[in-house]
């Protein structure tokens, strides 16, 4: 494929409206979304999940499945419109002049071909070159993506390498046709945050040196201030801000833009002093999107009978390079006042000791020949002399690396393995030693845990309330069922959901509502220890700020000590102080 020259932006997006159709009526997806991507520009586009991101990335890519459809306006890839390309003409663009790097790497790489095979094949069938060539080219581009021993690398597989080598090799792929734009939806949600931070300076450094467009899709505001030129927020599948990066952080002129500003901490900040803000309400769905400002009924600014009219458009804002907001009193709202901020809270003072750790060990013992070839066993030691107390209305962070123990240790807490050395100290008694099996019913209800993910924590099949009653039963707790279902709805309430979701099945619930059920459940039994493991990781940053702010109130309100694994806010991991 012959490459060319364009002058104007490499991506031209005008009121762009794609729906999805089923048998029973269109769902509206993305609403009059408009955005331009110059040349060597950094484009980044953030909003709640659900809000359209990954579906304006789709359009793009002209991949929107059989039930999608672009009902209007215009996507144009250096002036050509790609909803009037042949599948022929999109072939040659998808890979070539337009890549895309999703937020799975395991989910682009073919896990039977060596990666040398991988990589050689996009100009191999992009630009005809021949093999040796396109080794050339392959073994360039992994020494541009800064991975260690490129030659090795080469002659690996995916699952011979780490996640954050395997997104690197991701990255490489994409760049091996020198793409005029790139597209990236959420590219280091799974990588650590040290990882992350060397993904995201390679990002920057390789747009530079290949002069690459980018359309930088994630809900980090952190990643796209240090990224991007440009940033595009979107809520319920529209754009209500766009701007440059320091346009938009400096003087926000949208509440919403604000609203997410408020969801995240800041650093240094006391819990207590400066509780998180969460957004009221919830983010609607497509079928409930309320008449006029889709943000109104949960915005600060609201004001009836007149955001709730009609379609509201984009407006230019003066100040700033194409500055737009979407809100009708974006001019009347004194954006420099001070936040008000959320009620301050008594920090409760520490209590008793209510678990002890000594010296404890986990090792695994693993035969040499399936991990390192022939010899003896080999033990891997996954915990190595770990000592720590936790008292009565403490918080005890353990954070780490992925593969530093954090998730061994918790395992061997809850019973799931045993440990080698040490002890575990559960209000004086011995656990270290007690699989959950041999537990008795109490310990089992004294040490619960809230997963990472709640949409794999529930079981699809029974309600929410039959969940929570379960938890009861096998907890031992009420003499009869009118008690068991009188102590589940005072757990929705614990959890601030209300009583009718008893009978709601997990589909019909969002994530954030999915993992407050999962908490009410951890607390069924009153539990003295709750290992809370990446609880937020999942979830959108004002979701976040809701169930972080809910943990915390919980834990003043029964004196109870939860212990954080890996609690990371990835967020404000590479995030400058000068906006804070």
């Amino acid at each position: 494929m012959v490459k060319y020259n364009y002058d104007g932006p490499i991506l031209e997006i005008d009121q762009l409206s794609i729906s999805f159709f089923t048998r029973l009526n269109e769902i509206p997806a993305v609403m009059d979304f408009s955005c331009a991507i110059q040349p060597g520009e950094a484009m980044g586009l953030v909003g709640e999940s659900g809000c359209g991101k990954s579906t304006v990335a789709l359009g793009v890519m002209q991949d929107l499945g059989v039930n999608g459809r672009v009902v209007g306006g215009t996507i144009k890839f250096k002036g050509r419109d790609l909803n009037l390309m042949s599948p022929e003409e999109l072939r040659e663009i998808r890979g070539s002049e337009i890549a895309m790097i999703y937020q799975e790497p395991m989910a682009s790489l073919n896990p039977a071909m060596k990666i040398a095979q991988q990589l050689m094949e996009v100009p191999m069938i992009h630009e005809g070159i021949n093999k040796e060539d396109a080794y050339k080219r392959a073994l360039e581009v992994v020494e541009d993506v800064k991975l260690p021993d490129p030659e090795r690398i080469l002659k690996s597989f995916p699952h011979q390498l780490s996640g954050g080598q395997q997104q690197r090799i991701v990255i490489a792929m994409a760049l091996m046709s020198k793409p005029s734009l790139l597209i990236l939806d959420e590219p280091t949600t799974a990588l650590d945050v040290t990882v992350e931070a060397a993904v995201v300076k390679l990002v920057k450094d390789l747009g530079k040196k290949y002069g690459t467009s980018m359309l930088f899709i994630s809900h980090n505001l952190g990643l796209i201030l240090e990224t991007c030129d440009r940033i595009c927020v979107m809520y319920s599948g529209e754009a209500v801000e766009t701007g440059r990066i320091e346009d938009v952080f400096d003087k926000m002129q949208h509440p919403y833009t604000q609203a997410l500003f408020r969801s995240i901490p800041l650093p240094g900040a006391d819990k207590n002093d400066r509780p998180l803000v969460a957004i009221p309400g919830n983010f609607p769905l497509p079928h409930e999107r309320p008449v006029g400002c889709n943000f109104g009924p949960r915005c600060d600014y609201f004001k009836a009978g007149r955001c709730d009219q009609g379609p509201i458009s984009m407006d230019t804002v003066p100040h700033g390079d194409r500055h737009g907001s979407r809100c009708l009193k974006w001019s009347e709202i004194d954006w420099d006042a001070p936040l008000e901020l959320a009620e301050q809270k008594v920090k409760a003072e520490p209590g008793r000791v209510v678990l002890n750790i000594e010296n404890l060990k986990k090792y695994y013992e693993v035969a040499a020949n399936a991990l390192f070839g022939g010899g003896n066993k080999k033990v891997i030691k996954a915990n190595e002399t770990l000592s720590f107390e936790a008292r009565e209305s403490e918080t005890l962070a353990i954070v780490g690396e992925s593969g530093c123990g954090k998730s061994t240790f918790a395992k061997v807490l809850m019973g799931l393995e045993t440990a080698t050395e040490g002890e575990i100290l559960l209000e004086g008694k011995n656990i270290e030693g007690i699989s959950i099996e041999n537990r008795d019913t109490k310990t089992v209800a004294d040490v619960q845990m809230v997963f990472q993910n709640p949409f794999d924590t529930l079981n699809p099949s029974m309600t929410v309330g039959s969940q929570i009653v379960r938890a009861l039963e096998l907890f031992r707790i009420g003499n009869s069922a009118v008690e068991r279902t009188e102590r589940m709805l005072e757990l929705l309430d614990l959890v601030k959901l209300p009583r009718e979701f008893a009978d709601r099945m997990p589909r019909q619930l969002s994530g954030g509502q999915k993992q407050r059920v999962g908490i009410a459940r951890a607390f069924a039994g009153d539990a003295k220890i709750v290992v809370a493991d990446e609880p937020v990781s999942a979830l959108d940053v004002s979701v976040q700020a809701a169930v972080t702010d809910l943990l915390m109130e919980i834990q003043r309100k029964h004196k109870l000590h939860c212990c954080l694994l890996a609690m990371i806010y990835r967020l404000y991991a590479i995030f400058p102080t000068a906006y804070w």
